[in-house]
């Protein structure tokens, strides 16, 4: 491992266009692209360095068009398309809003992820708006979802999160990573569980929740929905009820057995 670029403002995401320049999303910046010179091995340096879009309000998400010729992003409140052209590193004069209506008190992230299994197909990750959210458990709520939405006809306004959009999985409290499978064209989420928590009195919140990966099939409806339910992690130390205790070893072990039995 080694160092390759310094002097990024607050980097989040990245992403190699068709050219093999690395586009970068800087939260309160904007999109810069790093091309580098190979020395071999991990000998990277950075060889030149320019803005692509120059936009304050990005924060996080990005991704390409499978032709390399659309370039995506996203801010708290919105995602946007760009023309772009991996040759120049430069994109169109102005930019399209594609979902709209998105902007929250926390979890301000919005990964978008383009489908390579349905053609013409955007995901978006919008988490919940404070640590416990109840207005998750409220569908028509959009928080703590993930939905996909046709870019062959985004309305002139952008959809509108809260009620647009196919709907493939909520109760999703702030999935940053998602990724579909290549061959299946599910969607996998990491999701981050809830902070500081307390158990029986016990502060827990270093290891517990658990955080999880979620999978979902390909988008139907919706797989996952999980608003008021939290995971433990492996580590049962902090549960302090025995019987409690008792069970999750037997789940825990069953869970094993049944790996196990499916995996010779």
């Amino acid at each position: 491992m080694a160092l390759i670029a310094t002097g990024l403002t607050k980097p989040r995401s990245i992403q190699f266009d068709s050219a093999g320049n690395l586009l970068v999303v800087q939260s309160g910046v904007g999109i810069a692209s790093l091309t580098f010179q190979d020395a071999g091995g991990v000998c990277l340096s950075v060889k030149t360095q320019q803005t692509v879009v120059d936009a304050g309000e990005l924060n996080h998400g990005i991704a390409l068009s499978q032709d390399g010729r659309t370039l995506y992003a996203s801010s708290p409140e919105a995602a946007y398309s760009w023309v772009y052209d991996p040759e120049t590193t430069k994109v169109g004069a102005s930019n399209k809003t594609l979902v709209t209506g998105m902007t929250t008190e926390d979890h301000t992230t919005r990964t978008l992820l383009l489908s390579q299994k349905v053609n013409g197909t955007l995901l978006v990750s919008r988490g919940s708006t404070s640590n416990v959210d109840l207005l998750t458990e409220d569908l028509s709520s959009g928080h703590s979802q993930i939905k996909a939405f046709n870019l062959s006809s985004v309305p002139d306004s952008g959809y509108q999160f809260d009620t647009e959009g196919l709907r493939l999985g909520w109760g999703l409290r702030n999935s940053v990573g998602v990724a579909e499978h290549p061959d299946t064209g599910g969607i996998y989420s990491v999701e981050n569980s809830v902070d500081q928590i307390m158990r029986e009195g016990k502060d827990v919140h270093q290891d517990n929740p658990g955080e999880e990966m979620v999978l979902t099939p390909v988008p139907e409806i919706d797989l996952y929905s999980n608003a008021d339910c939290v995971r433990i992690s492996m580590d049962i130390s902090m549960v302090q009820n025995t019987r409690l205790r008792e069970v999750i070893m037997g789940i825990l072990l069953a869970s094993l057995l049944g790996f196990l039995q499916t995996s010779h």
